[in-house]
């Protein structure tokens, strides 16, 4: 009783306690004080998620800030070898039929002295990809590249795995990491190895650039939400002294670095990021180089997407619940460990995304009646909070990496803002999976070697996954955000309609690409057979 009484004795005069007033006052006649439960059902799982998720949105603006106020401190080796060291490259793969080729090409060409360096071919394929890699890797060999061809008839450990075999046999001290879809350059070895004259530094990470972003909207989208990743959030920790994580590819490691922090586990499906908190826990410090760029494929189909931002969703949270204990028992400042646990349990968003989406609606019931003034301190600062700070956290990206063309890009991000929405039902499911422990194991992203808009990937095959549930789950909440914007628009709520519309198009597009997508591919994959067989009955006897 006391707290509904003082918020009515201050309601006149105070906001807060005048919104107070509103929830618990059920009858003002009557004189009567006591909670609206109705109300409270939604507004309390509303407001909490909406403060959650803020407070994962000022996150942004925190790294966005630390970004602009440490990006002049972007490293510079502290000296160089007089003689360069043994490099190891591994390169792991598995079923990689399309780009396997590109990749033992671009490896052959690395500049750096053939008696110095190992090329480790790390294959554990079984499809034809076995047969093409090895016959590939044995003619370079035969040319005089110092390429290895090794294959596993298992996948135990998945590509930890792989590195960890590769890793028992490599000569070099300095291990680098290469996925299939990557196109290294041949400085890339010269331009990092040069960091390891600091015997402290353990490992040196390199900046993603991607040969097929203009191939069509989704990969628009995809290479600005890696800019943001590799601009800002990189740039942001490592140029001010916080922990970050090596990205699985395009970097090298010093081998003692990886034997002291325990070497490569499988039991997280991002054993880079895992590999990478244990070995500085351990005192190895990070490097992160935005002007070392490797080139790199996006994935152009929506559920290889899909499969590729799951997995990484998952992963993460995989290793929160593994590391994040031993960051807050080390000896690490606060701003570390802060850090930390910001980084590894962002993904939990998603899951409160989906819960957030489904009681928006009543929740937005109940504000109406309240009244424009209520929503208006309370609802749209928390909003501004919780959404705008994408838009300045890209927009930061995209002005360092294109001064001159910026804007043009920048016009994607309300679609990349729809698409993060729309990537919530699935990330959800990875990150719940990840939280009861039920383990999942490592789907590579398919890779078709696409890098041109006249390149096609739907006749090239892959053993596909089944789609399951998540296609329909995403477009019945389309159709629900239908519903919702036409009830803003119906109510004269003008100013929510432009969110409410983010809703409907992320989920309308993820759901519809993700189902349309397979069978028109089958489809057009089967054309030109359907095509010859029309055309045979066609043809008079002879």
């Amino acid at each position: 009783m006391v707290i509904p009484l003082i918020a009515a004795l201050l309601a006149p005069t105070n906001p807060v306690a005048h919104y107070f007033y509103l929830i618990f006052h059920k009858d003002p006649f009557r004189g009567i004080y006591q909670p609206n439960a109705f109300d409270l059902s939604f507004e309390i799982p509303y407001f909490t998620i909406l403060i959650l998720l803020s407070i994962y949105g000022l996150h942004r603006y925190c790294l966005t800030y630390l970004y602009l106020k440490h990006r002049r401190n972007a490293p510079k080796p502290a000296a160089e070898f007089s003689e360069l060291p043994r490099v190891t490259v591994q390169l792991p793969i598995y079923n990689e039929r399309y780009v396997v080729e590109r990749l033992l090409e671009a490896a052959a060409r690395l500049d750096y002295p053939r008696d110095r360096l190992e090329i480790q071919v790390l294959d554990d394929s079984t499809d034809e990809t076995r047969f093409l890699a090895a016959r590939r890797s044995s003619e370079y060999a035969q040319g005089g590249v110092p390429m290895i061809y090794l294959h596993r008839d298992h996948r135990q450990g998945f590509k930890a795995g792989a590195l960890e075999e590769g890793l028992k046999r490599a000569s070099g001290e300095f291990i680098a990491v290469f996925d299939a879809d990557f196109v290294p350059p041949p400085d890339i070895l010269r331009r990092m190895v040069h960091y390891f004259t600091d015997s402290h530094i353990g490992m040196v990470q390199g900046r993603w650039s991607w040969i097929n972003q203009d191939y069509s909207a989704l990969t628009q989208v995809e290479a600005i939400m890696l800019d943001g990743h590799f601009i800002v959030e990189h740039g942001g920790r490592n140029f001010s002294g916080r922990f970050f994580n090596f990205n699985g590819t395009a970097g090298m490691w010093r081998r003692a670095a990886i034997e002291d922090a325990g070497g490569w586990k499988h039991d997280t499906l991002t054993e880079d990021t895992d590999l990478s908190y244990r070995a500085q826990l351990r005192g190895w410090k990070f490097v992160y180089d935005p002007t070392i760029v490797c080139p790199s494929e996006l994935p152009v189909e929506m559920n290889s997407f899909k499969t590729q931002q799951a997995r990484w969703a998952k992963g993460l949270i995989q290793v929160a619940k593994k590391i994040l204990p031993a960051v807050w028992r080390s000896d690490q400042p606060l701003a570390i460990k802060l850090e930390a646990t910001f980084h590894l349990t962002s993904n939990l968003a998603y899951p409160l995304m989906v819960a957030f989406a489904i009681i928006l609606w009543p929740a937005m019931i109940v504000r109406f009646y309240q009244g424009w003034f209520q929503m208006l301190y309370l609802d749209v600062p928390l909003f501004i909070a919780s959404t705008c700070t994408v838009s300045g956290f890209y927009i930061v990206a995209e002005r360092t990496l294109y001064p001159r063309g910026w804007w043009k890009r920048v016009i994607y991000v309300p679609f990349l803002m729809a698409t993060g929405i729309g990537l919530a039902v699935s990330n959800a499911k990875a990150v719940i999976e990840a939280m009861v422990g039920k383990p999942s194991e490592f789907v590579r992203t398919p890779k078709y070697r696409v890098e041109a808009h006249d390149h096609g990937w739907e006749r090239k095959k892959y053993v596909r996954r089944r789609i399951g549930w998540i296609p329909i789950a995403e477009l019945a909440l389309a159709a629900y955000f239908l519903m919702v914007t036409n009830y803003a628009i119906s109510r004269e709520n003008y100013l929510t309609a432009p969110f409410l519309a983010l809703f409907f198009v992320g989920y309308g597009y993820m759901g519809s690409m993700s189902l349309l997508q397979t069978p028109l591919r089958r489809l057009w994959a089967a054309l030109p057979s359907l095509m010859g067989e029309r055309i045979r009955r066609a043809e008079p006897a002879t």
